[in-house]
């Protein structure tokens, strides 16, 4: 029981880390001025909808983590820690750079990074799989959002 907490609050820390990125390059005069289409979420929403996100993605891979030892347990963990990068990068990319086209190219390899960790999550835990969609439909929009702004503002 106790080492199961552990892995969690491990998790948890995990993916704190990766939050970090988007508490360290945030939005900014930049951002607030590029033109944006009629549907971006309000400002409120992101750190909301992150903060949820980022729960159930970290309990996600402690179900995965805590599950039998296989291969696909293994690779599923391997995606995961894959796409934590490109996530964390695509806040430096997109606010800390302010190269919408690279933070694009990101998150198009993000997408598809959660994709392939819920399928193998998929063949490990339901359960966690599952708690992985509400996370790859945000990403789903960020990446309509960010190939919205890259097509307003291209010079």
């Amino acid at each position: 029981m106790l080492g199961s907490l552990l892995v969690l609050l491990l998790s948890i820390l995990l993916v704190g880390l990766t939050a970090s990125t988007g508490a360290r390059f945030r939005p900014d005069n930049w951002y607030r001025e590029l033109r944006k289409p009629t549907w971006t979420p309000p400002d409120i929403a992101f750190p909301i909808a992150w903060g949820i996100l980022y729960l159930l993605m970290a309990i996600a891979a402690w179900r995965i983590y805590m599950a039998d030892d296989s291969t696909v347990r293994t690779a599923g963990l391997a995606v995961y820690v894959l796409q934590l990068f490109a996530n964390a990068a695509w806040s430096w990319l997109f606010f800390g750079r302010k190269q919408i086209a690279a933070a694009l190219a990101d998150i198009v390899v993000l997408l598809g990074l959660i994709t392939v960790a819920i399928a193998l999550f998929s063949q490990v835990s339901t359960l966690a799989a599952w708690l992985m969609v509400p996370y790859w439909l945000w990403v789903a929009l960020a990446l309509a959002l960010n190939a919205t702004i890259w097509r307003f503002n291209r010079r």
